[in-house]
C-alpha cells in the first residue's frame, strides 16, 4: 500500500506524540503504515506512507537519489544576477554542519497558487519575499532551510510538491489517498 498525504503546517510526521501535538494519527486511519521520509513540523506538502519496508527504503534512503521538489517562500528578493550567483553556490554545494550539501536545481518561480497556511506568513515579511523551486536528491534534517539560510535566503514557507514521479496536485492540506505504486518506484527502477 502507498498513501500520498498533504501534510499541513504544524503536524508531526509520526503517529503519536507525548505532548499531544497534532500528528499523523489525527489524519490517517490506516494501521501498519509508516512515513517514508519526513517533513519538519513547520513544513507542508507531500508525505508518502507505506506498509512495505522495501518501498519505504527506496523512497527515503538518499542512495536511491529520488528527486524531491520543494516550493519555498524566502525572505529575500535578489536581483537576477545575484540570484544566479546564489543558485550556482547551491548547485556547487554549501557547507553545512553535517557536510557539503548540493541542490540538483534551483530556480525563481512566480508566487504559486497554494492553499493558505495557518498561521499565515506576516504581511511585512511576505512583502519582501520571493518564491523558488528547489530540487534535492539528498534528505538531511532541515536541509532546504539550512542551505537557503547559508546563502542569505531565510525560509518563510516550505512546501514539498513532489517525490520522484508522485506529485501533490489534487490534494488539499490534511487530505490523503491510497495510490498505486508508480513504475518509477518499482524495484527495477533507476531510483
Amino acid at each position: 500500500m502507498l498513501i500520498r498525504f498533504y501534510k499541513p503546517y504544524g503536524v508531526l510526521c509520526q503517529f503519536t506524540d507525548a505532548a499531544d501535538r497534532p500528528c499523523l494519527a489525527d489524519y490517517i486511519d490506516r494501521p501498519g503504515v509508516y512515513a517514508a521520509g519526513r517533513l519538519d513540523m513547520d513544513s507542508e506538502g507531500l508525505l508518502l506512507l507505506t506498509d512495505d519496508g522495501a518501498l519505504q527504503a527506496r523512497i527515503s534512503e538518499p542512495r536511491h537519489k529520488l528527486p524531491k521538489t520543494y516550493l519555498v517562500q524566502v525572505e529575500a528578493r535578489p536581483d537576477p544576477a545575484a540570484f544566479e550567483e546564489l543558485s550556482a553556490r547551491l548547485r556547487d554545494g554549501v557547507v553545512l554542519r553535517d557536510g557539503l550539501a548540493h541542490a540538483v536545481s534551483i530556480r525563481a518561480v512566480a508566487p504559486p497558487d497554494v492553499p493558505p497556511r495557518t498561521p499565515e506568513v506576516t504581511p511585512h515579511r511576505a512583502g519582501r519575499s520571493s518564491w523558488v523551486e528547489v530540487v534535492l536528491t539528498e534528505g538531511r534534517n532541515r536541509q532546504v532551510r539550512r542551505m537557503l539560510a547559508a546563502v542569505g535566503m531565510p525560509v518563510l514557507r516550505l512546501i514539498r510538491v513532489s517525490i520522484g514521479p508522485i506529485g501533490l496536485a489534487g490534494l488539499e492540506p490534511g487530505a490523503w489517498e491510497a495510490i498505486e505504486v508508480p513504475p518509477g518506484l518499482t524495484r527495477s527502477s533507476r531510483y
